[in-house]
């Protein structure tokens, strides 16, 4: 989708995965009168391709999607782009996600249950130059060189990487060693030793442990 913003508005472009989200979040950023969207996205590659072709003043994207990771294309998008902001818009509570989304180039994090002023603030914080972050995140990152970073988590899934938590994020989904190698393009080889780490980090026994600890992880983040 593409949209010929009004002169003089800034250009916002919208990668998220679900259909509805991106109608209603249009609707609402056409209606000011400093942003308009020039162009949305489905999935990471999508994503990519629509920052090269709508060249967009800033990007509010969504983490999960069906197809990619909101985090690599966080880190795609700064490497080509690094004056190009982003915003994180998702449903993934900020203790665990704003930080690694900050690390990887975003601008501002914002969760989904937060009123659509917040967000349209948001996009003008980063528009400006400013981080869009909570209070108590802005304190972690600068805490962050001198703390000690196991002793500091929240909960035992802060210690994992990127790449080991969205490997846990697919376990907990239902999805198999070969399942979760062909969702990534990595060898079940690789998709294995990830999970032998996430283990010896989150001190699980085996795989059922495993597993099960992945499903209540999933079920707590949709609220299931």
């Amino acid at each position: 989708m593409k949209t010929k913003p009004a002169p003089g508005k800034k250009k916002v472009l919208i990668v998220d995965d679900h259909p509805l989200l991106r109608d209603g979040l249009s609707k609402v950023i056409n209606q000011q009168s400093d942003l308009a969207v020039c162009g949305e996205a489905g999935d990471a590659p999508g994503g990519r391709a629509a920052v090269a072709r709508f060249r967009p003043d800033v990007v509010i994207m969504d983490l999960t999607m069906d197809e990619g990771n909101g985090l690599d294309l966080i880190k795609d998008i700064h490497a080509r782009q690094p004056r190009l902001p982003v915003l994180v818009l998702s449903m993934h509570h900020e203790s665990l996600y704003a930080e690694r989304a900050v690390r990887a180039g975003a601008r501002g994090y914002v969760m989904k249950r937060e009123p659509v002023g917040t967000v349209i603030a948001a996009l003008r914080k980063v528009l400006d130059g400013h981080l869009a972050l909570s209070e108590d995140i802005v304190s972690r990152l600068i805490d962050a060189p001198k703390r000690n970073h196991k002793a500091a988590a929240a909960s035992p899934e802060e210690l994992l990487s990127d790449r080991e938590l969205e490997v846990f994020r697919l376990i907990g989904q239902g999805l198999g060693t070969r399942q979760v190698a062909a969702r990534l393009r990595l060898a079940t080889s690789t998709v294995e030793s990830y999970r032998a780490s996430i283990k010896q980090k989150l001190g699980l026994g085996g795989a059922t442990e495993l597993v099960a600890r992945a499903a209540r992880f999933v079920a707590g983040e949709t609220g299931g």
